[in-house]
This record gives structure tokens, C-alpha cells and sequence, in this order.
């Protein structure tokens, strides 16, 4: 799954795509707020995490352009900003969460997981559809109720199906999520990781789409 991260702090960006990218996301990282529309417009992430304070413009500016732009992505705001009115106001500005800094990695990573399955329609602890159980928090999967053992691409590649299931996603789309801005793939690593998936799980869970992507049918 592939974050997009707006936050201006050198060291607190860093360390922030170093942790959250030990636990299994892809994250691409700006610095400022302008562009962060047409990013969102034209790529494809599973959420953003945005700070308020940025060098160019204020980030309430930038949720409220997404927003406009009738785009769905569900947002973090992550900020030092502590105020209640600032928090209502991020919040009625279509914020889905409000966190405070200095903050703990362990609630980023739940809060984060919370914004995910109630996007893709799920609500429970664990993600379930056709005997296959993914676990955002454990990064474990289990088909039939027997442990699976993947590689993180390819459970980032089916948490990503499976978060977005009834959705055909394309192959960039794919290569975004696995990739994001700064890894080489070749032209045919995606279908290399679907033939492992499949061979590893079995049956037919995975529908190759001639021509448009990949699905997992709900």
C-alpha cells in the first residue's frame, strides 16, 4: 500500500518513511503543498498523511483542494497544531483523522490501518473475502484458515487487491503501489508477483482483466 506523506520537518520525514516503510508501505515524500492535487489526481495512494505547517502554503488549503477535487483518498492530518479549533477545522475540512505531534508509531500505524479497511468498506480487525484472511497489523495471511507465508511485495501487492476489491487496478496502478517514485521495476514484475501469488494460494482469487488489470471480486 503506498502513502503519500506531505511534511516539511527533514529529520521527522526521514524517519517517518524509514519506519513506515518497515511496516510494509510504500511512502513517497514531499516538502511542500503545492502540487499535492495534481499528485493525488494522477497517481494512485492508498491514503495521505499531511502536516498543516508547510513553507508554501498552509496544509487546511491543501486538504480543502483534494477535496474539491471530489477525490475519495482518506487523510491523516499529522501537525504540533494542538488547538481545538484547529482540529475541528481540519476535521469539518474533510480530514478523516487528526493527530498531534510528538506522536507514537504505534498509534500512526493502527490509525492508518482504521483509515484503510473503513475506506474499503471493512470493518473488522482482519481483511476476509473468499477463505483469504490479511492482517494489516501482522502482515500475516492465511488461506483456509493454513498460514502463508509471502514476500513483503508480494503482500504489499495483496493487501492492495484486497483493500481495493470489486476495483480493477491497473498495472501502473500496481507498479505504484509496490514502487512509488524511487525503485526500478522491470516491465514485468507485476506479472512475475501474480504467478507467485497464484501458485502460492491456488484457485482463482486474482482475475487478470485483458487489457485494463487486475481484481479480486468481492
Amino acid at each position: 500500500m503506498r502513502l503519500l506523506l506531505v511534511e516539511d520537518d527533514q529529520m521527522l520525514g526521514e524517519s517517518m518513511v524509514a519506519s513506515l516503510s518497515r511496516h510494509g508501505y510504500t511512502v513517497d515524500w514531499v516538502q511542500q503543498g503545492m502540487g499535492v492535487e495534481l499528485l493525488v489526481k494522477t497517481e494512485s495512494f492508498t491514503a495521505m498523511i499531511l502536516d498543516l505547517t508547510l513553507p508554501d502554503t498552509d496544509g487546511i488549503e491543501v486538504l480543502k483542494k483534494v477535496r474539491q477535487a471530489k477525490l475519495s483518498l482518506p487523510v491523516m492530518i499529522l501537525t504540533a497544531r494542538d488547538d481545538i479549533e484547529d482540529r475541528v477545522e481540519g476535521l469539518d475540512g474533510g480530514a478523516d483523522d487528526y493527530m498531534v505531534k510528538p506522536f507514537a508509531l504505534e498509534e500512526l500505524l493502527a490509525r492508518l490501518r482504521v483509515m484503510i479497511r473503513r475506506i474499503s468498506g471493512f470493518t473488522d480487525t482482519n481483511i476476509e473475502l473468499h477463505g483469504v484472511t490479511v492482517s494489516l497489523s501482522s502482515q500475516q495471511v492465511e488461506v483456509n484458515g493454513d498460514a502463508l507465508k509471502l514476500t513483503p511485495k508480494e503482500f504489499k501487492l495483496l493487501s492492495t487487491l484486497m483493500t481495493n476489491a470489486g476495483r480493477v487496478m491497473s498495472k501502473d496502478q500496481l507498479q505504484q503501489t509496490l514502487h512509488g517514485w524511487d525503485d526500478v521495476a522491470s516491465d514485468n514484475a507485476i506479472e512475475v508477483h501474480i504467478h507467485n501469488l497464484r501458485k502460492k494460494m491456488g484457485g482463482n482469487l486474482i482475475k487478470n482483466i485483458r487489457g485494463v488489470g487486475y481484481i479480486i471480486e468481492r
